[in-house]
């Protein structure tokens, strides 16, 4: 059965810094790009960040570069999403997505299997 389960989330102050991590099962992890994407309240979901299927390619929205790192440990079936200097409008729901293809997209209909989700909250 294919999953992708986030962890890592919580609340910290702005300035702060957590460590997201996906892992993934039920499929060849190493074939695909994951990306990450976030949903704060009332608004659409937001891609934040992505990967290729080899690591060699990362992509990051205008908001978060600088500040967040993705990275993927293929043998561990493993993304994860460092971010520093988080800001109270980082502030989301963020969820790890299997992109259908081995190259990054920005499009969220483009990613086929989500996981449920890790909740970070920044407190100003």
């Amino acid at each position: 059965q294919l999953q992708l389960v986030e962890s890592g989330g919580g609340l910290v102050h702005a300035g702060g810094s957590l460590r997201l991590s996906c892992a993934a099962s039920g499929f060849t992890f190493g074939y695909y790009a994951i990306g990450w994407f976030r949903q704060a309240p009332g608004k659409g979901r937001e891609g934040s960040s992505c990967i290729s299927s080899s690591g060699s390619t990362t992509k990051y929205v205008d908001s978060v570069k600088g500040r967040f790192t993705i990275s993927r440990d293929n043998a561990k079936n493993t993304v994860f999403l460092q971010m520093n200097g988080l800001k109270p409008e980082d502030t989301a729901m963020y969820y790890c997505a299997r992109r259908n293809q081995a190259y990054c997209s920005s499009q969220y209909v483009n990613y086929d299997y989500w996981g449920q989700g890790t909740q970070v909250t920044v407190s100003s």
